[in-house]
């Protein structure tokens, strides 16, 4: 009788499965991974997010609390990690992973069994000590919680150039793997029809997917867009998936611009994949992101992609803009930019074919054996 493959017990811990990019990159991850290596638990300080419903049902999920409640970073902070492990994080496991920078990245430092390995997932890019401390009673707890980390992993070359800048005391490894998204999936998602609004042939069609939140940069990203309408007489429709804070704000500016002819907010689409593939053109406008999944995303389903110099964005696109533009990250340039693109289609026809080569290289099962190859050697 051969060997019986002894399986690693792993935990992820993250505040929410709402719709965030790296939410659904979690459910991407743990649904691929080889169940017959390692045994897989998701679990969320609150119950919510459409997310939870993706989770395939050999990972197990658990939650600490049902509801989210207002003021949770101040009960958080009051309590001590060792305490909170211990009330949150019941069952043993041999590696503990805290998915997010913030409240969770507190509480898996609390294990106080040191056999157990502790990794930091970190999807944004951190230019402050200050930003990064925000779910902590201090920085100096900062710098202490973070060194209780046998591992740090980055979703960006850029994320982790940052994070050693303004924390140069974390004594931990670091990793960069790019984040999983179901390449298969989306590619036959993106077939179906749009049946719920029509795509007018003779307008350019730009299209942007992200939570209606002021990292996304669409408020500057409207702004452009009366311009290129007023100013420049282009024939354009930007349509916006997501929901969000800001979404009565953005209606607003919509109003007060008289954008709505040129303008629409399709709210949150289960399938945004078919949208963006009839779309001539992804937009993102953000002012800082981890590793884009919605740019990895239009790569895949083969639109043209023009995006601010953001975290990512290089290993996405190429450092010379080989598979889309990147453009620097302030208004002027994402205006300049968007109007150049939209005068010059055969640039656009251009983009359009070396998206799809791009997307290749994201696939599916290359970044989860990279994940896989990471655990296996803690």
């Amino acid at each position: 009788m051969g060997d019986v493959v002894k399986m690693k017990k792993v935990l992820f811990l993250i505040p929410t499965l709402t719709g965030g990019g790296a939410e659904k990159v979690l459910v991407n991850l743990v649904n691929n991974i080889n169940k017959e290596k390692y045994s897989i638990t998701v679990m969320t300080l609150f119950n919510i997010g459409e997310n939870i419903k993706y989770l395939n049902r050999d990972v197990e999920y658990k939650y600490f609390l049902q509801k989210r409640f207002r003021g949770n970073k101040y009960f958080f902070k009051f309590f001590s990690p060792s305490l909170l492990y211990k009330l949150i994080i019941k069952d043993e496991y041999e590696v503990v992973i805290s998915y997010l920078a913030g409240p969770t990245t507190r509480i898996v430092a609390g294990c106080k069994n040191k056999n157990v390995k502790l990794i930091n997932w970190v999807h944004n890019e951190f230019h402050s000590v200050k930003k990064l401390s925000t779910s902590y009673r201090s920085v100096n707890e900062t710098i202490d919680c973070y060194n209780k980390y046998h591992s740090t992993v980055f979703v960006a070359e850029t994320a982790k150039q940052a994070f050693e800048k303004i924390l140069p005391e974390y004594n931990g490894s670091y990793k960069v793997l790019y984040n999983t998204v179901e390449t298969g999936q989306i590619i036959k998602k993106s077939e179906e029809p749009v049946i719920d609004i029509i795509f007018n042939k003779n307008t350019i069609n730009i299209i942007s997917v992200g939570r209606f939140a002021k990292q996304k940069g669409y408020e500057r990203l409207l702004e452009i867009i009366n311009y290129l309408v007023t100013k420049d007489k282009l024939n354009i429709h930007l349509y916006l998936l997501g929901k969000g804070e800001l979404e009565e704000k953005y209606k607003k500016i919509i109003s007060t611009y008289n954008l709505s002819k040129h303008v629409t907010l399709l709210g949150y689409k289960d399938n945004p994949y078919k949208y963006v593939k009839k779309a001539d053109l992804f937009v993102c406008s953000s002012y800082h992101e981890g590793f884009s999944t919605a740019v990895t995303e239009a790569l895949i389903v083969g639109t043209p992609v023009i995006s601010t110099r953001c975290s990512g964005m290089t290993e996405l696109l190429g450092e010379n803009d080989e598979y889309g533009i990147i453009v620097e990250n302030d208004v002027e340039s994402l205006y300049e930019g968007l109007k150049s693109l939209l005068k010059e289609k055969e640039e656009l026809y251009k983009l359009k074919e070396v998206a799809n080569k791009r997307g290749i290289y994201f696939n599916t099962e290359s970044t989860v054996n990279k994940v896989e190859q990471f655990l296996g050697n803690l």
